[in-house]
């Protein structure tokens, strides 16, 4: 395949004039990327992709009038008769809308200030969905991975790695080994996206993945616990017990 062939046409939009100029020396040290333009405004970057229509975006999230997300949303509502939009690579400062841009299918989701090997990783990722991309693409009917702050980046986990979630407020924590992250979503949001033939919820504040829950443990008075494999037991809530209980054929 011809370098040409292997580049990503690529379009920079961000409302501060430093912050482009300093994606576009980032840039030019990348072999993987052409600029061919950069916008200042979303809806401006609108316009640039249906004059260019550039491969990529390198898209800030919070800009005046439309944002990234809406940015993002309009050109997958433009693609959904074509078949094929940009991709996305949100490039921002803000951490806290990390799952509404992987719902939207987002390459990557870059922190601020933006690294030459962190972008270097996500340029990769873009090159791989283009020679990986299907003819007729669908999305996943269950939600696959998560996306969580870890430290300067975001740290990907495979939903399968997730053994137990609890309600912490406004964020979720996903227990993943011995570690633990926190993702602000809603755990009545996040239980609509995950497979129910793999997680189950069993309190308000908690939900499993059913290969997790050894037995199930009736304490009187009609309480009910689950007993986990290193011997945990957790209360199952009133409202979820039938549904817990019909697992096990009860």
């Amino acid at each position: 395949m011809s370098d040409a062939a292997l580049s990503l046409r690529t379009l920079i939009v961000d409302d501060e004039p430093l912050a482009i100029e300093r994606m576009q020396v980032l840039c030019a040290e990348l072999p993987g990327l052409q600029v061919v333009g950069t916008a200042s405004d979303g809806r401006a970057a609108l316009r640039l992709v249906e004059k260019l229509a550039p491969d990529l975006l390198l898209l800030d999230m919070t800009m005046p009038d439309l944002d990234g997300l809406g940015v993002a949303r309009e050109l997958a509502a433009a693609a959904a008769g074509q078949g094929r939009a940009p991709a996305v690579i949100f490039v921002t400062a803000h951490e806290d809308f990390a799952v509404e841009a992987f719902d939207l299918d987002a390459v990557d989701y870059v922190l601020k200030p933006v690294g030459a090997e962190r972008l270097e990783r996500a340029i990769a990722r873009a090159l791989e969905r283009r020679s990986a991309r299907p003819a007729t693409p669908a999305p996943a009917p269950w939600q696959s991975e998560f996306w969580v702050p870890h430290r300067s980046e975001l740290l990907r986990i495979d939903v399968g790695d997730v053994h137990r979630i609890d309600a912490e407020r406004d964020y979720v924590r996903l227990y993943v080994g011995a570690s633990s992250y926190l993702l602000l979503q809603t755990i009545a949001g996040l239980e609509a996206r995950l497979d129910p033939e793999r997680f189950i919820r069993i309190h308000r504040s908690t939900i499993l993945r059913r290969d997790m829950i050894r037995s199930l443990r009736h304490e009187g008075l009609g309480v009910w616990c689950v007993e986990l494999p290193d011997g945990d037991a957790l209360r199952i809530g009133r409202t979820y017990l039938r549904r817990v209980k019909a697992m096990a054929g009860r």
